[in-house]
């Protein structure tokens, strides 16, 4: 199985004194390009993105919303302009895969799905995998439709399995916070490598968003590459807590706002083990804190 490692854009990594895409490609070998969603860059840009890159780095293109929230996937004009767009992105950064995503408002009914079979009838798609995070239903109709013209379609690994069995599994990961706010743990990263292992495609392409994905998407490299998590702070069990608490917690704070704004995060229990620190705070007293001090003590005196 080959996998390919990545997050959703590159513009968060930043290494001082490098180029944030060149620097990401040296951690990741693969990258969904965030930048053609809400944009249409010249060929000269996407021209420069391939050549910052080595040679195996492997780029997917998020198709422009355009397409997805504002036209439909519709045999029209203004739809086909878009995808031969989005095609020629791919053309030039040798990118594989096309990742479409519509959001919870468009509902694949007999006359979408209808819409979309003629549209990509005649769609000239340049050899590139299209791959499709639906976020409503996805009925009967529209899962024949989608295995009949061999478009993959994305699931969150963190909350769902593998569809059905293909030669590409495309994981676009969120987690199970609210929109982008999460972190994961061990535990739970192995578990998406699990459902991998028990799938077997041919290719595992995961693709992390959330609010740590950087980080995210490095220590389940680290693990395929090594059998073992890196840690995320410098510290254990409170002393990690107080660390991570530190970077932005708001004072006062009751023990439910707590959990609620900083319980998402991960923290090393121990060397071997990291857990979300809603793990720890749920632990400690119901009261108003005043200070992260006072936290400290809480956390220290159940630890």
């Amino acid at each position: 199985m080959e996998y390919l490692v990545g997050t959703g854009g590159w513009a968060y990594f930043k290494v001082p004194g490098k180029e944030s895409l060149e620097a990401y490609s040296q951690v990741f070998n693969f990258v969904e390009v965030n930048h053609t969603f809400y944009e249409y860059p010249d060929s000269r840009t996407v021209e420069n993105w391939r050549k910052r890159v080595p040679r195996d780095f492997t780029f997917a293109v998020r198709c422009h919303q355009d397409l997805t929230h504002k036209i439909g996937l519709k045999p029209v004009d203004e739809a086909y302009s878009v995808l031969a767009r989005m095609t020629e992105y791919c053309g030039i950064l040798e990118a594989p895969f096309l990742v479409l995503e519509t959001p919870h408002s468009y509902v694949l009914n007999h006359k979408a799905v209808g819409e979309a079979k003629d549209f990509f009838s005649s769609a000239k798609l340049r050899d590139v995998q299209l791959v499709w995070d639906v976020r409503a239903l996805v009925t009967a109709e529209a899962a024949v439709f989608m295995q009949d013209f061999g478009i993959v379609q994305s699931v969150d690994l963190s909350r769902e399995n593998p569809v059905a069995a293909s030669d590409v599994v495309y994981s676009r990961l969120f987690g199970k916070g609210w929109h982008t706010r999460y972190q994961f743990t061990d535990d739970e990263l192995l578990e998406i490598d699990a459902k991998l292992q028990k799938a077997q495609p041919r290719i595992a392409t995961l693709a992390y968003h959330g609010m740590r994905m950087n980080t995210d998407a490095a220590r389940f490299k680290m693990y395929k590459e090594t059998g073992r998590f890196m840690p995320v702070t410098q510290f254990n069990g409170v002393e990690s807590a107080k660390s991570v608490l530190s970077e932005d917690a708001k004072f006062p704070a009751s023990k439910a706002e707590l959990v609620r704004q900083q319980g998402w995060k991960v923290v090393d229990l121990t060397s071997e083990k990291r857990v979300h620190l809603s793990d720890l705070l749920s632990k400690i007293p119901e009261r108003e804190y005043n200070r992260l001090e006072e936290v400290v003590e809480a956390l220290e005196a159940v630890a």
